[in-house]
């Protein structure tokens, strides 16, 4: 029970980490809705969306399936402000990933240090394993191209101005397709997490 809370409490601190990044990515290329919003901080009565943040995330836990996600409010920004809207928006899309995966890294440094020095605890190593894990659970999932995941904030910014149509159609069956993805082909995605989980912190799974 106190591993599944402790679970769920970096799964939302992950998320609160991965949005205040997209704010300050916002920032840095000239937008300050984010800061103007108060969204800038890692308070988590700022950002939590009660049913991504707490009660999908403990449906999933106690449904005991392996899949483990959620989210929080989305801070807010406004692309017109960038300084230059494309490189803005991209920077925006890949900050709340970078944000995870760095995170997924310094506690696999923590982790092999650790190990390597001879002071690691079976509870320490199994604390940093789950932040290491939702942290690249939550980078590999939000680099899916479907909307609202960062991934197709990232695609559309690339796509040519004469396929936009194509984003409307895309957005219009997001749910669908989203839903389409979680249940059918994220275990084809699931040895991504498992290999670059050895990598980062040299244990296996």
């Amino acid at each position: 029970m106190l591993e599944s809370l402790f679970y769920l409490a970096v799964l939302m601190f992950s998320v609160i980490i991965h949005e205040v990044a997209h704010g300050y990515a916002a920032l840095r290329h000239g937008d300050k809705t984010a800061l103007v919003a108060g969204r800038l901080t890692l308070n988590p009565l700022k950002h939590l969306e009660w049913f991504g943040s707490v009660i999908l995330p403990l449906l999933l836990l106690l449904s005991g399936t392996q899949f483990l996600v959620g989210w929080a409010k989305p801070v807010p920004y406004n692309p017109r402000n960038f300084t230059n809207e494309k490189r803005g928006t991209l920077a925006v899309a890949l900050a709340g990933v970078v944000a995870n995966i760095c995170l997924a890294v310094l506690f696999g440094i923590f982790i092999r240090l650790a190990v390597y020095l001879g002071f690691a605890t079976e509870g320490f190593i199994s604390l940093a394993s789950i932040i290491v894990f939702t942290n690249l659970v939550l980078a590999i999932f939000n680099l899916v191209p479907i909307p609202p995941l960062d991934g197709s904030k990232v695609l559309f910014a690339l796509l040519p101005y004469q396929y936009q149509h194509f984003r409307e159609t895309f957005e219009r069956y997001s749910i669908p397709l989203l839903i389409f993805f979680i249940f059918f082909l994220w275990k084809f995605i699931t040895p991504i997490i498992v290999i670059l989980f050895s990598l980062f912190t040299g244990l296996h799974i």
